[in-house]
């Protein structure tokens, strides 16, 4: 171990131990990723709270990660920790920093012997390489996050092997489609609100509005048009490769966009519907193909934070059996 880890070791070992603030940044930890991803900034916000700012050929620029370490992490600098992946949904203005922000994720994960990844997504960047009418390679969300990221954490960060990965809208379908195009990887997946059926009826224009609302306006930069480029729709299509997921442990959950119980008065939205149309479609086939799943389709409720947080701590079960934890 190099002389720069073993102070920034000992740093956080006297913050655990004392309880005091710690510098806003530090050196980066001297780690790259296969492709030559590598952290170029490493921002401690406190003992249990770090920001990577990653360069990334997959982007073709700088990529964001926030990631929760456990409560034991600095103690214990010889062992790995099962690892959650944590992905936000569209055209969320605060980023990879959603879920601490929005959710109690640091403090549910407090007494949890886990290591919480919270990359940036784009603000709709549909978790998969785009492709762009076969102009550029770039933006590569998959490679970013399933090579660069994990690779960068594993490397530099003691996350271990056992992982297990969740999102909200169209967080989930990155889990999901994660889940079966590297197969293994991710012992459980789970989707809040998600998008496992990119070609349900009226889903590819879903799609386009969520691109649209986040200023994407050419949807066909995504994966071209949803007929004429059907097989590279189908592709990413978690729906199509359900048989990809067969072994790994499921969660889906959604609600219907009415006013539920952790909504305003008169709180009511159109994109649940959405979402819960093609959960649906894709937990039917699950059913049909005999491959188990815990489903949660709890009625009122909107596309909304509060809901998720719970769907979070619901769906713990299932993400920590994966874990081993």
């Amino acid at each position: 171990m190099n002389r720069t880890r073993r102070w920034g070791l000992l740093v956080l070992s006297m913050v655990a131990l004392l309880g005091t603030s710690i510098p806003a940044s530090a050196a980066p930890t001297p780690v790259t990723a296969d492709d030559g991803a590598k952290v170029v900034e490493e921002t401690w916000l406190d003992a249990r709270t770090v920001d990577l700012k990653i360069s990334s050929p997959a982007l073709g620029t700088t990529g964001m990660v926030r990631l929760l370490v456990p409560a034991g992490w600095a103690a214990q600098p010889a062992r790995t920790w099962p690892t959650l992946y944590l992905l936000h949904g569209c055209c969320e203005p605060v980023d990879y920093r959603s879920w601490d922000q929005f959710t109690d994720v640091k403090a549910f994960t407090a007494d949890k012997d886990a290591l919480v990844v919270m990359p940036t997504g784009g603000p709709a960047g549909m978790y998969t390489k785009w492709w762009n009418f076969g102009l550029k390679s770039t933006p590569d969300w998959d490679t970013f996050h399933t090579l660069e990221v994990r690779q960068i954490v594993e490397r530099g960060y003691r996350a271990g092997t056992r992982r297990a990965i969740a999102g909200l809208s169209i967080g989930g379908y990155g889990a999901l489609a994660y889940a079966y195009k590297h197969k293994g990887m991710f012992g459980a997946a789970a989707s809040y609100s998600g998008v496992p059926n990119t070609l349900y009826q009226g889903t590819p224009l879903f799609i386009q509005g969520i691109l649209a609302r986040a200023g994407i306006f050419n949807y066909l930069e995504l994966w071209g048009d949803s007929w004429g480029m059907r097989p590279l729709w189908s592709a990413n299509n978690p729906f199509d490769h359900i048989d990809d997921l067969r072994g790994t442990a499921l969660y889906i959950s959604c609600g219907n966009g009415q006013t539920g119980p952790l909504d305003p008065p008169g709180q009511s939205d159109i994109f649940e519907p959405s979402a819960l149309g093609t959960s649906v479609s894709f937990t039917d086939r699950l059913k049909l193909k005999g491959i188990p799943a815990t489903v949660d389709y709890y009625g009122p409720g909107t596309h909304s934070w509060p809901y998720w947080q719970r769907a979070l701590r619901n769906s713990w079960p299932v993400l920590a059996g994966a874990l081993g934890i």
